[in-house]
């Protein structure tokens, strides 16, 4: 996609978000039970077009833009439902997203890092606007449990006030572990 076309499509889905109330900062905490029943409903790839995934954010998204992507915060977490096998095999984390030119442009280089249950995975800096796939193999130790917390952390990103009354981060648009 082009960049002049990415940014109006950003500035139109700016002007949106400040025209609906339905874009509020959400900070959500799910507590989660180690049942099998529990474990069950979490997804091991969440798509933030679906409604559905919402309880598996945990903090830093916005609401569902153009029923397909959301906007982060600077910082943001999700957890997520190993997959079959992923305690002895390991799996590969992979967060697909989307860094506007309009972003890029006020804080230059972005560099996000993560961290599965805790324990820091290496960091990728980004110098041009498009879309990416940060992706890590994770060892099956960190997945030994039915549930796993991924965080995610932007080195910049645009405060709330800069562009609009959000903080803006990074276009996101699924997050998940795939098996190995």
């Amino acid at each position: 996609m082009s960049g002049g076309r990415l940014s109006r499509r950003l500035a139109v889905a700016l002007l949106v978000c400040l025209l609906l109330t339905g874009c509020k900062r959400r900070d959500r905490k799910v507590r989660i039970v180690q049942t099998d029943e529990d474990s069950a409903s979490l997804a091991s790839v969440i798509h933030m077009s679906d409604p559905s995934a919402a309880p598996q954010l945990l903090k830093g998204f916005h609401a569902i833009e153009e029923k397909s992507w959301r906007w982060t915060m600077g910082e943001f977490a999700v957890v997520l439902r190993p997959p079959r096998n992923a305690a002895t095999k390991g799996a590969t984390l992979h967060f697909k997203f989307t860094l506007p030119e309009a972003v890029l442009a006020k804080v230059k280089p972005v560099s996000l890092s993560a961290s599965v249950s805790g324990t820091a995975l290496p960091p990728e800096t980004y110098t041009q606007a498009g879309e990416f796939d940060y992706s890590r193999d994770i060892d099956g130790k960190l997945l030994a449990s039915d549930a796993v917390n991924v965080e995610f952390k932007l080195d910049k990103f645009l405060p709330a006030g800069t562009v609009e009354t959000r903080e803006l981060g990074v276009i996101a648009t699924s997050a998940g572990l795939e098996a190995k």
